[in-house]
C-alpha cells in the first residue's frame, strides 16, 4: 500500500500532472485506489484533477490503448458498430512481463530491435513501474487501411497478431541472451524461475547433426497478447505502482539495457526528454511492413491449425464436456490466477466446438462463481459479446503457447495431448475415437 504522504508529495508536482494529462488525451482513464479501480469510463482534462484525485487516495492512473472521440460514451452494452463509431484509433502497447527484472530488460531490448528490423523507426519505451517494460508505437505509424479494412477497426486483432509475430521473432535469441547473461549456467535459471528443466528446454540440431539443448524462456517471460483486448488499460506514464512504489517513467529505447529501477524512485524521478507514444515524431505509415508481416505470419499459423482441425472431424453439434481436454477441465474447476486468459480460452474453445452463445454465457457464469475472485460480470459478458460480433470462430491458443496453459497451472497432459496441437483438436479426436468404437450419435451427445 502506498502511503498517502508519498502519493500526495509526488502527484502534487505540476510537471507530473501535466505529463499525465498529455497522455490522457482521447483516452478512457481509470483511477486506482490501492487494489480497486474507480468508476469507468472516466477522463482527465485538467492537471489539477490529478492532485484532487490523489487527495481522495488515488494511487495510480491507467488509460486505454484505444483512442476515442468521446470516452465517456463507452459502455459494456454498446454493440460492435457503436464501439467502432467511437474509436478513432489505437496505439500498440506491448507489455513485457517477467518476475526477473534482468530478463525483462533483455526481452525489451530484443522487442525494440525486432520492431526496427521491420522498418519501424520511432519506438517508445517506458518502465512498467515494477518488473517489466511497455513498448509502444502510436497509431499514426500504421496505414489507414489494410486490405479492405480500416485499421482503426482492427483492434484488438491486429495488435494481438503483431504481439504474436514479435514474440516468435525473439524467441530463439531471447533464450540465447538469457543463457549468456547467466554465463550458460542452466541451473541458475532453474533455481530462479522454479521451472523444471524439461519445461524450459528444447533441442535443436547443430551443423554436425547433434541435438543441442536450448533455453525456452516462454514459461517464465511473457509478451502479453491475451490482455490486448477491448478497453484494456495500461499504466500511464509517470503513474506510481502500488506494489513497488516506483514510477512508470519513459526510457530511452536505445539504453533500455542500462535502465535501473533507481531512476524510477518518485523522490528522484524527472520528466524525461523521451515521450511515451510521441505522435510528433512518428512518420505516418512507417509501421505498414510490421502490420503486413504480422498478418501474413499469423495467417500461416492459423492455416496449419485449421487444416489439422478440419482433417480431424466436422463439428455439427455442441461437443459434450466428456470430451474436453485436461486443461479445459482444470480451468472449469475455477482459478485463483489467470482468469482473464482462461476466459479467452473458454470462449474460443466452446464456440469452436459448436456451443451457441446462450449456452456459453451460462457456462461462463457458472465457471466464474468457482473462481477465487470472480471476474466482473459486465467484463465477462462484454468479452463474450465482442467475440460474437466478430462473426467468425477463433481457435484458442495452441498447446505449446505456455502463457495460456502452463503459466496458469492447467497443463496436465494425458496420452492424447502429445498427438494434438490445440485443445479443440483434442476434443474432436476423442469424439472421433468414441464414434469409431461404435457409440451412436444419440449415446454420444445425450
Amino acid at each position: 500500500m502506498l502511503p498517502l504522504n508519498v502519493t500526495l508529495s509526488y502527484y502534487k508536482r505540476r510537471d507530473i500532472q501535466e505529463e499525465i494529462i498529455k497522455a490522457a488525451k482521447n483516452r478512457e482513464v481509470a483511477v486506482k485506489y490501492d487494489d480497486k479501480f474507480g468508476n469507468r469510463p472516466d477522463v482527465l482534462n485538467n492537471p489539477n484533477d490529478v492532485l484532487e484525485l490523489a487527495k481522495q487516495k488515488a494511487t495510480s492512473f491507467h488509460c486505454s490503448e484505444e483512442l476515442w472521440s468521446n470516452a465517456l460514451q463507452l459502455s459494456p452494452d454498446l454493440k460492435r458498430h457503436e464501439i467502432e463509431k467511437l474509436r478513432v484509433g489505437w496505439d500498440l502497447v506491448l507489455d513485457i512481463d517477467c518476475s526477473f527484472y534482468e530478463y525483462s530488460r533483455i526481452a525489451a531490448d530484443l522487442v525494440i530491435k525486432a520492431l526496427k528490423f521491420n522498418d519501424v523507426k520511432y519506438i517508445s519505451c517506458k518502465f512498467s513501474g515494477n518488473k517489466g517494460f511497455h513498448i509502444g508505437i502510436p497509431f499514426e505509424a500504421f496505414p489507414e487501411r489494410i486490405r479492405n479494412d480500416e485499421t482503426r477497426n482492427l483492434f484488438p486483432d491486429a495488435a494481438r497478431r503483431i504481439a504474436f509475430y514479435i514474440k516468435e521473432l525473439i524467441k530463439k535469441p531471447l533464450g540465447e541472451k538469457i543463457m549468456h547473461y547467466e554465463k550458460n549456467d542452466f541451473s541458475k535459471i532453474v533455481e530462479k524461475t522454479k521451472e523444471s528443466t524439461n519445461k524450459i528446454t528444447y533441442y535443436e540440431k547443430n551443423k554436425f547433426g547433434d541435438n543441442v539443448a536450448k533455453l525456452n524462456a516462454e514459461p517464465f517471460l511473457n509478451i502479453d497478447t491475451i490482455l490486448i483486448s477491448p478497453r484494456h488499460l495500461f499504466r500511464m506514464p509517470y503513474s506510481l505502482h502500488e506494489k513497488s512504489g516506483l514510477a512508470s517513467v519513459p526510457v530511452n529505447p536505445a539504453e533500455v539495457l542500462d535502465f535501473e529501477k533507481e531512476h524510477a524512485d518518485p523522490k528522484n524521478a524527472k520528466v524525461s526528454e523521451f515521450v511515451f507514444l510521441d505522435r510528433e515524431k512518428i512518420a505516418k505509415g512507417e509501421a505498414r511492413k510490421l502490420l503486413m508481416q504480422a498478418f501474413d505470419f499469423s495467417a500461416k499459423r492459423e492455416e496449419e491449425i485449421n487444416v489439422e482441425t478440419k482433417n480431424d472431424y466436422e463439428i455439427k453439434d455442441a461437443m459434450p464436456e466428456d470430451f474436453f481436454p485436461p486443461c479445459i477441465k482444470l480451468i472449469s474447476n475455477g482459478l485463483a490466477d489467470g482468469r482473464k486468459r482462461a476466459l479467452f480460452i473458454l470462449i474460443n474453445f466452446l464456440s469452436s466446438l459448436g456451443w451457441n452463445y446462450d449456452d456459453i454465457e451460462k457456462y461462463l457464469k457458472e465457471w466464474n462463481k468457482k473462481n477465487a475472485e470472480p471476474l466482473r460480470e459486465n467484463y465477462l459478458v462484454g468479452q463474450l459479446r465482442y467475440h460474437k460480433s466478430q462473426k467468425k470462430k477463433i481457435l484458442p491458443a495452441n498447446c505449446n503457447n505456455t502463457m495460456y496453459y502452463v503459466n496458469i497451472g492447467v497443463c496436465r497432459p494425458d496420452n492424447l495431448c502429445s498427438k494434438i496441437k490445440n485443445p479443440v483438436s483434442y476434443s474432436i479426436r476423442k469424439s472421433f475415437f468414441a464414434r469409431k468404437d461404435g457409440k451412436t450419435k444419440e449415446n454420444l451427445y445425450k
